[in-house]
């Protein structure tokens, strides 16, 4: 019997809001939730709900300051007392760790080989938390908790994080930046917030050269990144050879986006899904799992998280070639990553 793709989506997760605009709110996923309940997508998905991330869980990447602080914090009547973008109120901590737990939950279905792949559709997100600070809508570092509770769980020694947010996971970073267990990449556009990603930012001690940064024009769309995709990931996952491939996958490089200037079409984030999933399947037995970030276009957000899950689902596993851009080449030639891994 063919295995399917997981999926975590849970109304619970639409508890934490508020009434003032703010551009992460449960509007976000509503519709597409709706979506993926139709037979057309429900026969096809086996759907989990997320289970509460423990404190032990949780304090393996934050600190038990930051955690007091945020439910401090959360009972404020400001909602942004904490912070000018991440707001919290009653509800936000619990949400949170319902996010972070679902991301556990799809982990340990990939890793009993229940299902190949799988995509987290939680919020908030996460990949701007930091050990000691929520910023950016993001109150739990996701992505990080669950390569964490890989290590500790599954003793995981090689895990590999990609990360195509339009803006650069500076907590993800931080977190494993002296680390060579876990290797991050991080596509994003240049000079956006939160100001981080420089290519100079390559790790410490022993994390050096695990932490690689392609800040990336504004300009830069669909051919620009599929060639640095294609040439940066597939060398490297070669080289590597991750036991599980960790996306963070924001969709707010989308060209229908107000919140950046890039201009990725919803055909992008399918294509690369199939290079990830080919990734996978030639590296770590197909291990897969997708993180939602951002994305705060509804439209364009459920489109492209369409995309990716018809491309998880696909049964045969398609090459996508890699385009030829002067472009994005000539932003590796003098990259320092080459110090460390192998592109040709």
């Amino acid at each position: 019997m063919n295995k399917k793709t997981g999926i975590i989506k849970d109304q619970r997760l639409f508890n934490h809001r508020i009434e003032q605009a703010s551009p992460e709110n449960p509007g976000r996923l509503k519709n597409l939730y709706l979506t993926l309940a139709n037979p057309t997508y429900g026969d096809k998905l086996a759907g989990f709900s997320p289970r509460e991330a423990g404190s032990r869980e949780i304090e393996r990447i934050h600190s038990k300051f930051y955690l007091d602080q945020i439910r401090a914090h959360a009972l404020a009547t400001d909602p942004f007392s904490y912070d000018r973008d991440t707001y919290l109120m009653d509800e936000s901590i619990y949400t949170a760790q319902l996010a972070a737990g679902g991301c556990l939950e799809l982990a340990d279905r990939i890793m009993n080989s229940e299902i190949k792949n799988g995509f987290a559709l939680v919020r908030p997100p996460g990949h701007h938390a930091e050990p000691g600070r929520g910023m950016g809508f993001c109150i739990f570092n996701n992505i990080a908790i669950t390569a964490a509770y890989l290590q500790k769980t599954y003793g995981l020694k090689r895990i590999l994080i990609f990360d195509f947010d339009v803006h650069h996971g500076n907590g993800t970073q931080d977190i494993f930046y002296d680390s060579s267990q876990v290797l991050t990449v991080s596509m994003h556009q240049n000079n956006l917030f939160p100001f981080t990603g420089k290519i100079d930012e390559l790790g410490k001690d022993q994390g050096v050269g695990y932490n690689l940064n392609l800040p990336l024009f504004s300009q830069f769309g669909d051919l620009e990144y599929t060639y640095l995709t294609g040439k940066v990931m597939g060398h490297i996952t070669e080289q590597f050879m991750p036991q599980i491939i960790l996306v963070s996958a924001g969709f707010d490089a989308h060209v229908d986006e107000t919140i950046s200037d890039t201009t990725l079409t919803t055909k992008w984030f399918g294509s690369v899904t199939t290079m990830l999933k080919k990734l996978a399947y030639d590296a770590c037995d197909e291990r897969l799992l997708f993180i939602l970030e951002g994305g705060y276009n509804p439209i364009s957000l459920e489109a492209s998280v369409l995309t990716v899950i018809d491309a998880l689902l696909e049964a045969k596993l398609s090459i996508v070639g890699i385009p030829e851009s002067e472009r994005a080449k000539r932003l590796l030639e003098n990259h320092p990553l080459h110090k460390f891994w192998h592109l040709s």
